[in-house]
């Protein structure tokens, strides 16, 4: 079938498996490009189909030569149904993989599961033994708890009062102002409870107690703190006390691993364009400006160049990780820089409808946007009739 974009709001509802291989062989040549890194040999990523997740798998796989296992929940295809955009990375990446003759399986299925969990540790102790990195790169709106049974649901809200300020319809181009309605009830224990640590340190000690961590075993989990601007919606307002939780709950994965001398980190990286972070008034914005004054500093990075100076300049340079005063990796560095972030704030005040396009990357934020879904690469024939029905080699 030709597969195009269908859009229905902030989401597309298809996705390309030409265009999300081509994703996939990109960060692969970047990776590469880099040089060897001298990091774990077997990996477990939580989360590993897009985003930082992909660009974990992708920087383990091709950076470290290592042996990977990626949990995701993705919608297969079926004929004239195409799958999600995880899917085709997923399928692109075990291909590539086993064409470098690197072990490559995955697991399919909800990850906040008890079944799933179990499913994982039976692979590795079967296929792997151990594994020596944990990447925990879960984003899902959505969890259902596996002891209780309850359906908790996030929300992206400020606490304590209405928070307004500037958005982009980044399909149209137009700035207006957006008044975005405070928490209520249960909503930040929900939030907590969806995007805190707590499944995280039910797969740390699920995977310690089967004995599937190897000594020395590293886990790392994903932040982001980001700017004044949009502190009211983001780290002072729901999500952020999901964060604050995530963080704290490193130090507890960290005690529960000393015996193993394991230990837990928190890397706070970089706004990028996400499925998530194009729902959430404001940050469309902030990362349109953000583009074009990184860009213009020669300092803008995508996913696989994040994970790939984690790897390379953070975690496994063979001294201590290097963390800020609350014990957090900095990969976001570059985003907080002063100048950075001035520019940022001149930009904010100045931008309108009709200015945009000069003064921010509408256009780079509009093309990562696609590129998630694997449209709008370079090299790609979308015209080209493609085979909707892509197999993941490791998933019968």
């Amino acid at each position: 079938m030709i597969i195009e974009p269908r859009m229905r709001g902030f989401i597309c509802l298809t996705a390309h498996p030409t265009g999300a291989e081509q994703n996939v062989k990109n960060q692969i040549e970047y990776v590469k490009s880099k040089g060897a890194i001298n990091g774990a040999k077997k990996v477990l990523v939580i989360g590993a189909s897009t985003g930082f997740g992909l660009s974990s798998r992708i920087t383990s796989a091709f950076g470290s030569d290592a042996s990977t296992i990626g949990v995701f929940f993705e919608k297969a295809p079926s004929e004239g149904k195409p799958g999600s955009p995880g899917w085709y990375n997923s399928a692109a990446f075990e291909k590539e993989a086993h064409k470098a003759g690197l072990y490559a399986k995955s697991v399919n299925g909800d990850a906040f599961s008890n079944e799933i969990k179990k499913q994982t540790i039976d692979l590795i102790k079967e296929d792997l033994g151990q594994v020596d990195l944990v990447i925990y790169s879960l984003a899902s709106p959505v969890r259902t708890h596996p002891d209780t049974g309850v359906t908790h649901r996030s929300v992206l809200k400020p606490i304590g009062g209405v928070f307004s300020n500037k958005t982009v319809d980044f399909h149209t181009g137009k700035v207006s102002e957006i008044s975005i309605e405070p928490c209520k009830d249960d909503d930040i224990e929900n939030t907590v409870t969806v995007m805190g640590g707590e499944d995280w340190a039910m797969w740390m000690k699920a995977l310690k107690d089967a004995g599937a961590l190897a000594d020395g075993a590293l886990t790392v989990a994903y932040s982001y703190i980001g700017p004044a601007l949009t502190e009211p919606v983001y780290r002072k307002g729901t999500i952020g006390r999901a964060k604050d939780h995530l963080e704290a709950t490193a130090f507890e994965i960290s005690d529960a691993l000393k015996d193993i001398n394991g230990k837990a980190f928190v890397s706070v990286n970089k706004a990028l364009v996400t499925q998530a972070s194009s729902a959430i008034p404001v940050i469309p914005l902030y990362i349109s400006l953000l583009y074009k004054t990184m860009k213009e500093a020669g300092l803008h990075e995508g996913t696989v160049e994040q994970m790939q100076r984690l790897y390379a300049d953070r975690l496994y340079t063979g001294g201590a990780v290097p963390v800020d005063e609350k014990g957090r990796i900095r990969i976001d560095d570059w985003e907080m820089r002063d100048d950075i972030q001035q520019r940022v704030a001149e930009l904010w005040e100045q931008a309108t409808t009709e200015n945009l396009n000069e003064i921010g990357d509408l256009e780079g934020y509009r093309k990562d946007f696609y590129n998630l879904f694997g449209f709008d690469y370079e090299g790609v024939d979308y015209k080209a009739d493609v085979n909707e029905v892509v197999p993941i080699e490791s998933i019968q």
